[in-house]
């Protein structure tokens, strides 16, 4: 149906949904549904914990296994982050052809800012979905089940009606955001101590590369084949997804939590980590660490969790608020030919090389990065409080003030994502990483919830002060309650909260 209307310019609204188009959509519900039935493990043991030494992974040298998953991940978390960054790009094309309102429509039917906030909103979802898929499934098994919905979900390429492509959007969003928690928690579990932090920060900030490749994407084949081929692209390279997961070795740790030894022995083999078998694991540590989202939120985890929530609303905020009507407010501020477009481009070109820096002071310390980044993050808004409309009128100014928020945001998401797969026992680090990443992104729909609802644009200092307030409280108790975890085995950090505790 989507190539029958290349005479149309690919314009699909209202075109009736033959049969074929819908039994494929059932087929692709069944195999769904099979493929995650697949993949849940058979005969784990969950009480019991495997004896052998887990120090093996953090002793064994950076090898050619652990280049080849870190290149794999850094492809993973690109394709992941291009799915939500598309629809910046594919909200004009879309609010053309259903006739959306839109700033430029306001007379048009649905607002077109629904997309958006169905989108972001499953990616929320998703971080939390996955979260727990990861810890129950195991990380290998849940990126594979991404991958399975990055292909299904991009038949919301050719869907004809505006709901339709709502339900597909939404259920993008969850397949989307699940692949960050999972990627980051996978690497917390198989990258050895000392080089841990500054590679997942690292890999992280390759967020920036999404952009601009999407960017590209739209200006290039998005022109000629119009603004579906842009969900169509999840074809490819979900199965690009699945093809990478051959050289991605599960994590040993969730195997040896479960008690699965043989299996554990066959990926410890791969890493070239020493099997030592011990009277008693180093993972008896978290025996009474319980699984559960409740577990987060209970001592010793209520303080590193309160911290990562603040710092990932704040930063949602940044990104989905400040920066989504800077250009807006830049223009009313007497700036002209100021494009939302240009400013996501450059920012993610100028800002790729402050990464290796960000990277090398998480390699020297974890906690004081965080509570650095997000100190600087609410001075610089709170910048904008304090001088107003005026900051217009000093260049030199406001760009001082710009570089945090624009530049700093992707590393502060980066630095988020990764602390969290750090702080968190075996059981629940795929739910603590999760539950940082989907707070990333909950900003965006408080915001974008308010353009749904009409509500007049927010200047650029209001944007600033509800960016900062939880930036800087954040601040503050990531002083109190975060711990260092740089060079330390997982284990190790995992006993020092549970004495702390005591």
């Amino acid at each position: 149906m989507y190539w029958e209307s290349r005479h149309m310019g690919y314009h699909m609204a209202d075109m009736p949904m033959d049969a074929a188009m819908i039994s494929g959509m059932v087929l692709i519900v069944i195999g769904l549904v099979v493929t995650a039935y697949g993949l849940v493990p058979v005969g784990a043991q969950r009480d019991k914990v495997a004896n052998l030494q887990v120090r093996a992974l953090d002793d064994a040298p950076i090898n050619r296994v652990h280049v080849v998953l870190l290149l794999v991940m850094a492809a993973a978390i690109t394709i992941d982050v291009m799915k939500p960054t598309t629809l910046a790009f594919v909200v004009p094309g879309m609010a053309k052809e259903y006739d959306l309102r839109t700033a430029t429509n306001p007379g048009g039917s649905l607002p077109a800012a629904l997309l958006p906030l169905v989108g972001i909103t499953g990616t929320v979802i998703g971080s939390f979905l996955w979260g727990w898929l990861g810890d129950r499934i195991g990380r290998k098994a849940a990126i594979l089940l991404a991958g399975v919905f990055f292909v299904a979900t991009s038949v919301c390429g050719a869907m004809p009606s505006f709901e339709l492509n709502l339900l597909m959007c939404l259920l993008m969003g969850i397949s989307a955001g699940g692949m960050l928690p999972i990627a980051f928690t996978l690497l917390a579990e198989t990258i050895p101590a000392r080089h841990r932090g500054w590679l997942m920060v690292l890999i992280g900030g390759d967020i920036a590369g999404a952009y601009v490749i999407t960017s590209w994407l739209s200006s290039t084949i998005g022109d000629t084949y119009g603004w579906r081929v842009m969900w169509l692209i999840g074809f490819p390279t979900g199965l690009l997804v699945i093809l990478l997961t051959r050289w991605v070795p599960e994590s040993p740790r969730f195997l040896l939590a479960l008690g699965r030894r043989k299996e554990a022995e066959d990926v410890l083999r791969v890493y070239h980590a020493s099997i030592v078998p011990v009277e008693k694991s180093e993972l008896t540590v978290e025996a009474g660490v319980k699984a559960g989202y409740r577990r987060l939120l209970q001592a010793p985890f209520a303080g590193i969790t309160t911290v990562l929530v603040l710092v990932g609303l704040g930063v949602g905020l940044v990104v989905y608020g400040f920066q989504l009507w800077l250009p807006t407010n830049l223009r009313q501020l007497g700036y002209s030919g100021v494009s939302a477009d240009q400013i996501l481009r450059d920012s993610a070109l100028i800002g790729f090389p402050l990464n290796f820096l960000v990277a090398y002071c998480y390699h020297r310390s974890s906690k004081w990065t965080m509570v650095t980044l997000s100190a600087m993050l609410a001075v610089s808004l709170f910048g904008f409080v304090a001088f107003g409309d005026s900051v217009a009128d000093n260049k030199v100014l406001l760009y001082a003030l710009l570089i945090p928020p624009i530049w700093g945001a992707s590393s502060v998401v980066a630095v988020l994502i990764a602390y969290g797969a750090e702080a968190y026992p075996t059981r629940i680090r795929s739910r603590g990483t999760g539950l940082a990443a989907g707070m990333s992104k909950a900003g965006g729909i408080i915001v974008i919830a308010l353009v749904v609802l009409a509500v007049a644009t927010p200047s650029i200092s209001m944007t600033a002060l509800i960016s900062a307030v939880p930036m800087t409280i954040a601040a503050a108790a990531g002083i109190a309650f975060l711990i260092e975890t740089r060079r330390r085995s997982l284990e190790e950090i995992t006993a020092e909260e549970l004495r702390v505790a005591v």
